[in-house]
């Protein structure tokens, strides 16, 4: 008899002590087969002891390497751990883990696809509570994302991710590190791993603050991703495996 699928759900935080509690114990709820890790990225606050004291796993960073770093050391941990799927669920309460099951069969239902990413934006029905100018950024990405992979790109930015065992290899040994979401389809295309978005409901964060919360600070990451954009359009590659056309799709059934 083959092994069971074994399954990962990584939380990246920061100073998330008021709302990670709440969020172990909706991932343990919903999703008993999935083994639960909180990446403690340099917290100041009691994040990692109360992960720890609902049942999750702590990796803790001495210091802060930023939301990109948090989720390699995710990537690298399903990897040392001989993982088959990992999802990424933010510390601050916006995904739900009940959501989690359609990523889940979108995967299933297509043994091509590599990474299943929960979206936004495609379904009138589900709304998001965002700034206008937060949203403008993150459509002005999905424009350009778009048309650099050539297939519909709605939610560039989630973190809602749901990854198979070649995904997980490739960005555990490499994975951007500021703002990394968008700049990760772009090495998902380049490298022949299929991506397909469906989409989930989403929350306004629990509590902390976000990295790009302000004027200032949200038009420095519109500038850098941008910048992340066209340089990761230039850096050389290996020959990608497995072999076959690149193709990133939206699926659109709740």
């Amino acid at each position: 008899m083959p092994s069971p699928a074994r399954h990962l759900a990584v939380v990246p935080a920061l100073n998330e002590a008021a709302t990670i509690a709440t969020v172990v114990g909706r991932i343990h709820a919903a999703l008993p087969q999935f083994d639960v890790l909180v990446i403690d990225d340099g917290s100041t606050d009691d994040t990692g002891r109360v992960a720890e004291e609902h049942g999750a796993r702590v990796v803790r960073h001495p210091f802060n390497l930023g939301i990109g770093g948090a989720v390699q050391s995710g990537f690298q941990f399903a990897l040392d751990n001989e993982y088959d799927y990992m999802v990424q669920i933010d510390g601050d309460g916006q995904h739900d883990p009940r959501e989690l099951g359609k990523l889940m069969d979108v995967m299933s239902s297509d043994p091509d696809v590599d990474v299943v990413c929960g979206s936004r934006f495609l379904s009138k029905d589900l709304k998001y509570p965002s700034p206008i100018s937060r949203r403008t950024g993150i459509h002005l990405f999905a424009f350009l994302l778009s048309r650099l992979v050539d297939g519909r790109i709605s939610d560039p930015t989630s973190g809602f991710r749901l990854y198979n065992r070649r995904a997980i290899q490739l960005f555990a040994r490499d994975y951007p590190h500021d703002y990394p979401e968008v700049e990760a389809v772009l090495m998902l295309h380049h490298h022949r791993l299929r991506l397909r978005e469906t989409p989930v409901r989403m929350f306004a964060r629990g509590g902390g603050a976000s990295s790009i919360s302000g004027s200032g600070k949200s038009a420095y990451y519109m500038v850098k991703v941008l910048l992340a954009l066209f340089v990761g359009l230039a850096r050389r590659r290996p020959v990608p495996e497995p072999d076959g056309p690149p193709a990133i799709t939206a699926h659109h059934a709740l």
